[in-house]
């Protein structure tokens, strides 16, 4: 059996890597780019900077800095009008997991119309829409390595997966410098996500070969240094650990998919507003612990790929280990509980079962080592709380 890996045509990493944008976009033959982003970046001074690249070497780009958190139907289309009333041939996606998934989906509805809806999985978009240069800020969503969007669909709080190989960026430039200025709630949500991409990845049953590989490595780079870039910002051995592992996270579940955790963690965000990487971080202990049972030897690989179980550790000590790390992660990150975050416990108890259906229908529960049932979903959702 073999399996089909598709990763951007460019893939630059390392310290300034973002300033190689000009050199890219002419080796990919293109001139009129459009820079979607959002309005922090346009704040910090990194829209301005790749701005200035470009002049530099006598290109100019627009910016749409409209994007927003969970990006959205309304804001896409918002972006899909801009990059429509513009003779653009590129975008140059700056930004955390929601520009770049909004400029995902831009690129391919500024190109071929339709609504965002149309393209929601199980279809696999193999249309090609305009080439994407992702530029990421945060070390968590893998989204530049990825063939996945996600789109919240506002009339109903429905967080909409769409997948195919018309999301892949034509190029991903990583550059771990624009990760220093991070906040550490926004290096403690995108990290835990880049490690839950990883554990997800290497434990799904759409895992290969290649996807381990790549997954082991991440969480090699991220579970020591994790906590290291949370503490202190411009710890820079860190902060490049953690971009690459959330590379590598990335390329890692883009070939094998995620599971329960990122299933069930799509309509908290939804209904609650939660950025994506902490209802993941939420979920991971406990959905880890209702898994493991179907998969302890893939578990316990985990448990040493990230450094808390060695080679002499039984199966189910490196496995008590992991569920100890990953609370322990949660407590030093200060990762809060739905309650905590300020949830409405009556509001959560009652949309449980709806979203327990829509994690269902997601298909990423589907990927894990135990499948749960909708009832069994419902009672991970009730032990939240």
């Amino acid at each position: 059996m073999s399996n089909q890996m598709i990763l951007p045509r460019i893939l630059q990493v390392g310290a300034n890597a973002s300033e190689t944008v000009s050199t890219v976009l002419a080796t990919l033959g293109c001139s009129r780019p459009l820079i979607i982003t959002d309005k922090m970046m346009v704040q910090l001074g990194y829209a301005g900077r790749i701005q200035e690249g470009l002049a530099a070497n006598g290109r100019t780009a627009e910016i749409f800095a409209d994007t927003v958190p969970e990006p959205t139907v309304d804001s896409i289309r918002a972006g899909v009008q801009k990059a429509r009333a513009g003779d653009y041939d590129s975008i140059i996606a700056l930004g955390g997991g929601s520009p770049i998934d909004s400029a995902k989906a831009i690129g391919i509805l500024a190109k071929h119309g339709g609504e965002m809806r149309d393209y929601k999985f199980p279809r696999i978009v193999t249309e090609v829409g305009l080439p994407i240069i992702a530029v990421p800020t945060t070390a968590g969503t893998g989204s530049e390595v990825t063939r996945f969007t996600i789109i919240t669909d506002e009339q109903n709080d429905e967080k909409m997966l769409c997948v195919g190989i018309g999301f892949m960026p034509v190029a991903a430039l990583v550059d771990y410098n624009l990760t220093l200025s991070l906040p550490p709630r926004v290096t403690a949500d995108t990290g835990i996500d880049a490690l839950t991409h990883a554990i997800e990845a290497y434990v799904s049953q759409k895992a290969n070969l290649y996807s381990d590989s790549q997954a082991l490595a991440a969480m090699r780079l991220i579970g020591p240094n994790l906590r290291k870039a949370y503490r202190s910002g411009q710890d820079t051995a860190a902060r490049e650990a953690l971009m690459l592992g959330s590379t590598l996270a990335g390329v890692a579940f883009s070939a094998a998919s995620v599971a329960l955790v990122h299933g069930m963690s799509r309509p908290i965000g939804a209904f609650f507003h939660v950025p994506h990487g902490l209802s993941n971080a939420m979920l991971l202990p406990s959905v880890t612990a209702f898994s493991i049972p179907a998969a302890e030897e893939r578990y316990a690989e985990c448990a040493r790929a990230m450094g808390v179980a060695d080679r002499q550790d039984s199966t189910q000590t490196a496995n008590g280990r992991l569920l100890a790390e990953l609370r322990s992660i949660n407590a030093d990150l200060q990762v809060p509980m739905p309650e905590q975050f300020g949830i409405d416990r009556e509001r959560f108890f009652s949309l449980m079962p709806t979203m327990a259906q829509q994690a269902l229908a997601s298909g990423s529960p589907g990927n894990n080592p135990r499948v749960p049932s909708v009832a069994e979903m419902v009672e991970l959702y009730r032990g939240l709380w």
